[in-house]
């Protein structure tokens, strides 16, 4: 293993050389500010959800279609079943607004857990707390916490098939109406099926019943769970280590990366889906068009669907994220952006097994 006093760039540095927009850079060597960074910008993120679920509710008029309201929340939770009755029809909002109140309150306790963190807490985590601690070329710390994160995932996934098996079910635009999934798919030829192009012509957009949407989630969150308990339990393979950059700068481009892939799949998958994204939430499904650059609307491009508006925020937020999966992967294979060329001294050493 790399020791701190090997790597060039596991050396503490001065903060104040960082300029204003580095942001977590000037926190990298202190895992217990670097926590609260995280732990505020989660609060963030959930306050925003919250907040933001509460102003569309104030702005929500039950007789007109939801989707010419400019709404991209409350589409998700009527899509959930929350509140909606036959023929898509919002029966109740109070689950809306229980929901942006329970975010609210949950983004409180996050901003008060980062500000302790950020301003109160250790500013490193590795001596009081070594479970918590951590070196950026400690492969194996490494991907115990990639595995941790896999797990949180596995868990997200299995929350929408408990919503869609034993808490009220889901929209099935179908019969225009919630229904409970009682018999998910698990047949392992038609979930993966999708994944590999055999059935439809949308890829996995192509899925056009809930039964397979469960199922789908169902072995996703499966899988990831294996994986984040195997991650967990296992050390990287030798070659692993020639393979990747082990540094903070490295995880966040490949993070970023995969962010961006995310982002394009979702674009691509509200776009024509309207199984997931059923038509009486989200408007009717899209067209590509291209003028210099790519848009996603209707036939009628004076109309602005709920759908419009989610798969265009899609696209351009995967795009501007890939530019930065692009910024720090070149920054972390040393590439100096004022000299315009590789710097070698820069190039963090490899672990070693």
């Amino acid at each position: 293993m790399t020791t701190a006093s090997e790597n060039p760039r596991s050396q503490p540095q001065d903060r104040a050389n960082f300029p204003w927009w580095a942001g977590n850079a000037r926190l990298i060597h202190l895992s217990g500010r670097l926590l609260g960074a995280h732990v505020a910008h989660a609060g963030l993120i959930v306050f925003w959800a919250g907040a933001m679920t509460l102003f569309e509710l104030v702005n929500f008029n039950p007789e007109q279609p939801m989707y010419e309201q400019g709404l991209i929340l409350l589409p998700h939770l009527a899509a959930q079943g929350w509140g909606v009755e036959a023929g898509g029809e919002i029966s109740s909002t109070y689950p809306y607004f229980a929901i942006g109140v329970i975010h609210l309150i949950s983004s409180a306790f996050l901003g008060f857990g980062g500000i302790y963190h950020a301003l109160r807490g250790p500013e490193t985590l590795e001596k009081k707390f070594p479970f918590f601690g951590y070196s950026w070329s400690d492969t194996n710390k490494m991907t115990t916490i990639l595995g941790i994160h896999l797990i949180l995932l596995g868990l997200g996934a299995f929350l929408l098939v408990e919503k869609a098996m034993y808490l009220g079910g889901l929209y099935d635009p179908a019969i225009e109406n919630v229904r409970v999934i009682n018999n998910p798919t698990l047949k392992p030829g038609v979930i993966f099926g999708y994944f590999f192009g055999a059935i439809g012509e949308n890829w996995i957009a192509s899925v056009d019943n809930l039964e397979d949407v469960v199922g789908g989630h169902i072995w996703i969150g499966g899988m990831l769970i294996g994986g984040g308990i195997w991650h967990i339990l296992t050390k990287p393979f030798a070659w692993t280590h020639r393979l990747f950059i082990w540094s903070g700068e490295a995880y966040l481009s490949y993070s970023l990366g995969a962010l961006a892939l995310m982002g394009f799949i979702a674009t691509y998958y509200v776009s024509v889906n309207t199984t997931v994204y059923p038509e009486v939430f989200y408007g009717p499904s899209l067209s590509i068009r291209l003028n210099i650059l790519p848009y996603f609307t209707h036939s009628n491009p004076d109309f602005v669907s709920t759908r419009t508006w989610l798969a265009n925020a899609h696209f351009w937020l995967a795009f501007f994220i890939l530019q930065g999966h692009i910024w720090h992967a070149l920054r972390a294979a040393g590439f100096n952006f004022r000299k315009g060329r590789v710097d070698q001294r820069a190039v963090a050493p490899q672990p070693s097994a």
